[in-house]
């Protein structure tokens, strides 16, 4: 197994093996570009995405400043996903985000973790676990999502939330640690925020 190659099994690891820096190094170039670029820049912009990241669906965009220790290179993103500003990845591996996922601003994202054990810890090793979150999700503004976390679709995820485990589909979910707090329900098809309605128009199937 290869030096990058371990950065996706699991594995502890070194992550300042000189193999692994130069690597990060040149996806780190393609960030600091983007996140240099004008707002006018648009095709720009979509082009440096397209070299950066993993993958990235049609009408797909992130909003600078973005922030990913591997310059978004393990991101692969759906079609129709928004990210809003200060989108923070820790992306030594692989994080996948399904069609229509709107993120927050100020996201953490995180799939690297050290070993509790102090030896370990300060001889500088780390594993890293992938992160999955569905189709048609919103994690809300400063949310936190954990290494090896899957969140399933159309769930909602509260601004402020540390999601420390799986959540599943159709479900309301906040707190530290985020647990559900209720399901998607009748109410939330008539109702958008508190006791305003959604216009009848609106609704469709």
């Amino acid at each position: 197994m290869s030096v990058l190659d371990i950065l996706h099994s699991g594995e502890l690891y070194l992550p300042l093996d000189p193999a692994i820096t130069v690597e990060q190094t040149k996806c780190m170039e393609l960030l600091y570009d983007y996140n240099s670029s004008r707002p006018s820049e648009t095709g720009k912009r979509m082009t440096l995405l397209q070299q950066m990241l993993a993958e990235i669906g049609e009408e797909s965009y992130i909003e600078p400043p973005f922030h990913a220790n591997w310059g978004g290179a393990h991101l692969h993103l759906g079609r129709n996903v928004w990210a809003n500003f200060n989108l923070t990845l820790v992306d030594d591996t692989h994080i996948y985000i399904g069609d229509y996922t709107m993120i927050g601003p100020n996201v953490v994202i995180a799939t690297a973790g050290h070993p509790v054990l102090p030896q370990l810890r300060k001889e500088g090793y780390q594993y890293n676990q992938p992160v999955r979150i569905g189709r048609n999700c919103w994690l809300g503004a400063g949310a936190i999502i954990l290494p090896g976390v899957t969140i399933g679709d159309n769930t909602v995820i509260g601004a402020g939330s540390v999601v420390t485990r799986d959540m599943p589909s159709n479900v309301v979910a906040t707190g530290n640690p985020c647990r559900v707090l209720r399901p998607i329900n009748e109410r939330d098809q008539l109702y958008y925020f508190r006791h305003q309605r959604i216009p009848t128009e609106l609704l469709r199937e």
